[in-house]
């Protein structure tokens, strides 16, 4: 299902529905009043976004620790994003397919006798002011339903269905807003202020397990499309140029990807530029490797399983990408990240660990936000076309220049020259 379908779905269809079941519910309740309970059996709610999935998990793990049972719902073409860290066990994972708006509807009815079987007490509503998921967290059964609520915002109506309201902070990163949901469902419900302080090392991801079997898997992968490859002698830089259909406008231009990479390739001869991407995007990636036209730039579009990015990750220097999934499934490595925003801001999506933003900052970036859904009319994305490879260039050299380490020796040699060129240059 195209993504302004949905759009429209939750709009033109949610927004009554999230009328009627509220009063449906404000009656049952005025006769028969739920008691409250305390949560045991957490159910995350995050449909549309597999990057989001990852920066949930310090907040989801931050919960675990507090001896609460997690379960997930999420769309099935988004499920494996909950695979990298495995905070979630597998049968506590519900999927949606999204293919049409039968199975959307069919899997979601089901998805409700679901939450009944497992007996979930407490849904934590990730998605911000979607009436679709908030008419899913009222129907689940759950006592307690946590999520963003608008507060003296207009036009953000999505019912009321929340027992433990939060004021979404559209000036704090989205990890840290996440935080904030999950600490509110150990309180008492009340008022949507969240007066706690959300520390760095809170929202710290954890690291993916790599082994060695899994490392040489890729490895070989990768002689399959060089086969001169060599682990140690040369390095491997990734370059992701997609972006969902959720948001084409975060694509930068590929005549700009390749003269980066064609750069890195002239100045650097020890490094392999490895272009990534689903097998969907094989013949954008291939016009890209055409572009550069050089032996050492590879199209691994489609090569690798999505189980084998994380040892990916862990046997390359960096990466460079458009704001997309990738760097956010980068972060639970040690891998330096380098990533081009545009009509999103790094301030709430950045990815965590080891990431780099270069952004213009232009006066209407961002252009989307809770407020409209995430959804822009913008077909000029100057806030892309004002980056230019030069900056990007600048912004990656630290990562791939040599690290000179100097010995204590040559250390002093290096004071003693330059105490002797200052003594000169002091006479003259």
């Amino acid at each position: 299902m195209k993504v302004d379908t949905m759009r429209a779905i939750d709009r033109y269809v949610g927004i009554p529905l999230c009328f009627a079941v509220s009063w449906a519910f404000r009656i049952k309740e005025k006769l028969f009043r739920p008691k409250a309970q305390k949560p045991k059996k957490v159910l995350f709610v995050e449909l549309s976004e597999m990057g989001s999935a990852i920066l949930a998990d310090p907040a989801m793990r931050w919960l675990k620790e507090q001896g609460c049972e997690l379960h997930f719902v999420i769309f099935k073409s988004n499920a494996v994003s909950l695979d990298l860290l495995k905070t979630i066990p597998s049968d506590n994972i519900y999927t949606i397919r999204s293919d049409s708006f039968v199975t959307l509807t069919t899997d979601t009815l089901n998805f409700l006798k679901w939450c009944r079987k497992k007996g979930i007490d407490t849904v934590i509503d990730l998605e911000l002011f979607s009436r679709v998921t908030s008419l899913m967290s009222r129907l689940s059964g759950a006592v307690n339903r946590v999520g963003y609520d608008g507060v003296h915002e207009e036009g953000l109506y999505r019912g009321n269905h929340l027992t433990h309201p939060v004021m979404y902070n559209p000036h704090m990163h989205i990890s840290r807003n996440f935080m904030a949901l999950v600490r509110a469902a150990l309180q008492p419900a009340g008022e949507p202020y969240q007066r706690q302080l959300i520390t760095q090392d809170e929202i710290d991801l954890a690291r993916a397990e790599v082994s060695e079997k899994d490392q040489q898997k890729v490895i070989e992968k990768i002689r399959s499309l060089y086969p001169e490859f060599q682990p140690g002698k040369q390095r491997l830089m990734l370059v992701n140029p997609n972006a969902s259909d959720l948001l084409p406008q975060r694509r930068w231009m590929a005549d700009r990807f390749a003269e980066v990479i064609r750069t890195v390739l002239a100045d650097y001869p020890d490094v392999l530029v490895v272009i990534t991407g689903a097998p969907a995007e094989r013949e954008g990636a291939e016009s890209l490797k055409a572009a550069v036209n050089n032996h050492r730039c590879l199209n691994s579009a489609g090569v690798f399983l999505f189980n084998e990015l994380v040892p990916l990750y862990s046997i390359s220097a960096l990466m460079v990408s458009n704001d997309s999934g990738p760097p956010h499934f980068a972060s639970v490595t040690d891998l330096p990240t380098y990533v081009i925003f545009g009509p999103e801001t790094p301030s709430l999506y950045g990815a965590l660990g080891h990431s780099t933003p270069i952004y213009a900052g232009l006066a209407c970036s961002p252009c989307v936000s809770a407020g409209n859904h995430r959804k822009t009319s913008c077909t000029d994305n100057q806030c892309l076309k004002a980056i230019y490879p030069e900056q990007v260039l600048n912004a990656i050299r630290p990562a791939l220049d040599p690290v000179i380490v100097k010995t204590p020796v040559q250390s002093l040699e290096a004071d003693l020259q330059k105490a002797q060129k200052a003594k000169t240059e002091e006479v003259s």
